[in-house]
């Protein structure tokens, strides 16, 4: 497999990579308003009582604006195929990189696509002297939560009125 820059065909690949999933579990807010003027805001892991197939919020029209910024747009590619694809922008007044989408294919997700991916992107955000890496995801996409865990991402923050279709956005970083 090469992880490499994507190239303007590649985009038509990645617009039709199926990023839905399936979950058990999703990451369940509860917040807390207590005197003083304190708010406790609590994540808990909660399983489903049957798998959920969903799919991320998400408008391919931005992947061209990004490629176009020449920033770091990875496609992972095996036998000529695209397999999945990253796509990750730097934050320069916070020295960090933004990943705002990430994507393999379902045939090969889970066999290590996505992790040599991050390591491309990991090194391109080094090499740049970038201090860290965000991304987001939802509450309802528990693979992903499992998967930024998995590879060193924090949570770092959340925002309830940060996708269009009124899912819970979670933040996570990774310092490099």
């Amino acid at each position: 497999m090469i992880i490499r820059k994507a190239s303007l065909k590649d985009l038509n690949t990645c617009v039709l990579v199926d990023s839905s999933y399936v979950t058990d579990y999703v990451w369940q807010i509860r917040t807390e308003e207590r005197p003083y003027e304190e708010t406790v805001v609590t994540f808990q892991t909660v399983k489903l009582p049957r798998s959920v197939r969903s799919k991320p919020p998400r408008d391919t029209d931005y992947l061209v604006q990004d490629w176009q910024r020449d920033e770091c747009f990875l496609v992972a590619e095996e036998e000529g195929e695209v397999r999945g694809y990253l796509d990750m922008t730097v934050q320069p007044w916070h020295s960090t990189g933004w990943i705002s989408d990430m994507a393999v294919v379902k045939q090969r997700r889970r066999q290590g696509i996505g992790t040599e991916m991050l390591r491309a992107a990991f090194r391109w955000a080094r090499e740049r002297d970038l201090r860290a890496v965000m991304l987001e995801t939802q509450t309802k996409n528990y693979p992903a939560i499992c998967f930024c865990r998995k590879h060193g991402f924090v949570f770092c923050g959340f925002n309830d009125r940060y996708y269009t279709n009124q899912d819970i956005a979670v933040f996570f970083v990774r310092g490099l």
